[in-house]
């Protein structure tokens, strides 16, 4: 696809970024074990196009993204109707399960609903379920992934508070992502989600499709999936290729960032070791006891600016970047349904051209052995054959429109989808961009302020007793 957050250049500012097309062979191979589920004084710089640029500027990133997100905001504020809003857990614990429920607070204008706000508790089955009522509804369009059911490797305890929190927010932000689905926001079952009592949404549960369908259903798909298709139009060729590449890179990425994570989480430990040591040092040392003191208050203070930041990465980035993995496996998955419903379709037209060659061929020979056996006349015999073969084909004929209308209609909706999910990823991961830097720079400005509050002490106690460096 032409426009790509995973293309080769990347546009910033007046300059542009080029990314490797493939940086798969650049990174070092992670052990799968280790992934969870779960960042000269001179004011004035002369930029590489000759122009000019001030600090004083409104041009850092705290205005940039000040902006980007007050423009986001008037522009949500103007066409949302509908909020929710996933909070409160809850752990309940009965003789057969611990579970953990979620209070689902919605406020909306919409006239289709009996009241303006609702409160209901939703466990993570809940959510389960909606997700797979609205992929069975409309196959070829992107349902939000919800967060992996299963606790990944190297989560110690299911419940614990940090599980629990990132679940809830990966879950709130699920149903605000149905929410302003222009189709998804309007299914009767995510109305009865957020508006129906326990019991009610039981009951409303075991109205769809029984076992025995959906095992028919999975048959076929799996028949589909082994026949394949044949002519596959190139745009959603290209959409495989594009989704492919976007889940090796958003992969790959994700990776490296939890690595850099526990990397830096290793750091806080030995950091946090220096303190002390120069606390201790400086007891035994009283020429420079005043320096040591002051450089363990400097160490102390930088352990407290990095341990925030890597809370904060591992809080707003890393649950971005693995939100679009599993959404690199979403569309994965749609398009395999798009596939399998074009499979499906060819698969009755070429049964249809197949009956219709029976109908054609001319059976007269056979006919006629068979029929001086019960004693029918071959043209009796041929007809009711013709009538019969006429009614199969009227009948083969009217599926065979009947899956071509739903191919249309899934095509349709997919290239529909596949725009509006794009422009919503690219705000996304844009968005998480510019925190992460606009983090970036507030850290290192506060770690760089800690040290020159220790240097300007130096150079005032040195001028202080006649020792000042000439450099």
């Amino acid at each position: 696809m032409s426009e790509s957050i995973v293309d080769n250049i990347v546009p910033s500012g007046n300059s542009s970024v080029a990314i490797p097309t493939d940086i798969s062979g650049q990174i070092l191979d992670l052990d799968e074990d280790d992934d969870l589920e779960v960042f000269s004084k001179d004011t004035s710089t002369t930029l590489t196009d000759g122009s000019s640029f001030n600090a004083s500027m409104q041009t850092s990133p705290a205005s940039m993204i000040n902006q980007y997100k007050l423009e986001e905001e008037e522009e949500d504020a103007d066409t949302k109707d509908i909020f929710v809003t996933v909070d409160n857990p809850e752990s309940h614990v009965t003789a057969i399960e611990t579970y953990i429920t979620y209070r689902v607070e919605t406020k909306t204008t919409r006239s289709e609903f009996d009241s303006s706000e609702f409160e209901v508790r939703r466990r993570y089955q809940d959510f389960l379920w909606l997700k797979g009522r609205l992929e069975e509804a409309h196959p070829t369009l992107i349902v939000h992934p919800l967060p992996e059911k299963f606790v990944m490797k190297g989560m110690v305890e299911r419940f614990n508070e940090d599980f629990i929190e990132t679940r809830r927010r990966a879950l709130h932000k699920f149903l605000n992502k149905i929410a302003q689905h222009p189709i998804f926001s309007s299914s009767e079952d995510f109305k009865i989600f957020l508006t129906a009592g326990t019991g009610e949404l039981t009951s409303h549960k075991k109205q769809g499709p029984g076992f025995l369908s959906r095992m028919g259903e999975t048959v076929k798909a799996v028949a589909a999936a082994v026949r394949g298709v044949r002519n596959r139009p190139q745009e959603f060729t290209d959409m495989q290729e594009y989704a492919e590449a976007f889940s090796q890179k958003i992969s790959s990425l994700d990776k490296i960032t939890q690595r850099i994570i526990r990397e830096q989480k290793e750091y806080l430990e030995e950091l946090k070791e220096c303190g002390p040591t120069y606390t201790l040092w400086s007891q035994s040392e009283e020429e420079l006891a005043e320096p040591l003191k002051n450089v363990a208050g400097c160490e102390d203070r930088c352990y407290k600016e990095t341990e925030e930041q890597v809370k904060h990465l591992n809080d707003h980035l890393i649950p971005v970047l693995h939100e679009y993995v599993l959404c690199a496996d979403t569309l994965k998955a749609v398009l395999r349904r798009r596939d399998n419903i074009q499979a499906d379709f060819e698969g009755k037209a070429e049964a249809l051209a197949t009956k219709k060659a029976d109908r054609d061929a001319d059976s007269k020979v056979l006919s006629l052995a068979w029929d001086s056996l019960v004693g029918r006349s071959p043209e009796e015999v041929k007809q009711q054959k013709q009538q019969k073969l006429k009614g199969e084909i009227k009948e083969m004929s009217d599926e065979l429109d009947k899956a071509e209308n739903r191919l249309e209609g899934a095509n349709n909706a997919l290239k529909s989808d596949w725009i509006r999910w794009q422009k919503v990823m690219r705000s996304d991961l844009r968005s998480a961009f510019i925190d992460t830097a606009e983090r970036n720079v507030s850290y290192y400005e506060k770690c760089l302020a800690v040290w020159e509050t220790f240097l300007q002490s130096q150079r005032t106690d040195a001028e202080g007793n006649g020792k000042v460096d000439s450099s």
